[in-house]
């Protein structure tokens, strides 16, 4: 098979741990780094912005939402739904409201997802929260013209995992407009054999029937009609950068609308810490994304 299989632990460890392949700052520092950044983006989020914070979506401790909305939000707006990263064990909510302020000055609502990470929470569950977010959101808020989901390394994971939903069973239809998928993780196979999955536990049949990779469709025409963004970073591993490219080839062999991103310059956590700026390429990206819609 060649690839990942033929790693050696070490190396597929190495592979998997994007702390180490950051040139700006060390392993431990840039992960106390990005907790900071990405914390004290949502306390000014959140002290600029109109919210409703900690809104159940479930009767779950970890099922709540922070709403970021527009400067006016008479009539109807579009609303980008964040799903934080973290490696499904840890970020939350809490630190998923730094992005809010250059969108929400241009009319766009920004919801963030609170989930049950592990390892209180279990992967099957983690998807299901996350796609029952989106069907509370669609139920309550009337409101909403378009949704674009947002998700960052285990968040482009789940975001991803939302695109292959059957709503049927949710009895709602989310006009999923866009989604942006940053920095992710499509197959879930390699991770099985690391330090990531102790926390996890997965089996690999867990990781099959939640690998994006293994769940893409052929695109209905409502999914033709939803533009999806693959965005990596120039240093991500060489692993999480395959994992882009290949999962945006597949989607587009079945018909999706995607586009691959590489951006230069920018590593795992700043590709996503810098959407608190007005002027970063990828916020712009996101902004043109739904005037376009």
């Amino acid at each position: 098979m060649g690839g990942w299989r033929d790693m050696p632990v070490e190396a597929l460890e190495e592979q998997y741990s994007p702390s180490r392949w950051s040139p700006r700052l060390g392993r431990d520092t840039i992960i106390q780094a990005h907790l900071a950044a990405t914390a004290a983006g949502t306390q000014w989020a959140r002290a600029g912005t109109r919210t409703s914070l900690h809104v159940p979506y479930g009767s779950g401790d970890g099922e709540k939402l922070d709403i970021y909305f527009p400067a006016d939000p008479s009539g109807t707006f579009p609303v980008l739904v964040y799903i934080h990263g973290g490696y499904w064990q840890c970020l939350s909510k809490d630190e998923s409201g730094f992005a809010a302020p250059p969108l929400v000055s241009q009319g766009v609502a920004v919801v963030a997802v609170g989930y049950n990470t592990a390892p209180k929470g279990h992967m099957d569950a983690m998807v299901l929260q996350v796609r029952r977010s989106l069907a509370f959101l669609v139920e309550q808020y009337s409101g909403i013209r378009g949704i674009y989901l947002c998700g960052h390394s285990a968040g482009a994971h789940l975001a991803a995992m939302v695109l292959s939903t059957d709503w049927t069973e949710y009895g709602v239809a989310p006009d999923i407009k866009g989604a942006v998928l940053v920095s992710g993780v499509y197959d879930l196979e390699p991770i099985l054999h690391t330090y990531v999955n102790d926390a996890l536990n997965m089996s690999r049949e867990v990781a099959q029937r939640n690998s994006p990779m293994l769940c893409i469709s052929p695109a209905a025409p409502a999914a033709a009609a939803c533009e999806v963004l693959v965005a990596v970073a120039q240093h991500d591993s060489p692993e999480f950068r395959r994992q882009s490219q290949e999962y945006s080839q597949a989607l587009r062999a079945a018909g999706w609308s995607v586009s691959l991103l590489d951006l230069a310059g920018v590593d795992h956590f700043d590709i996503i810490e810098k959407l608190s700026e007005d002027s970063y390429v990828l916020t712009q990206v996101i902004l043109n994304m739904i005037s376009r819609a």
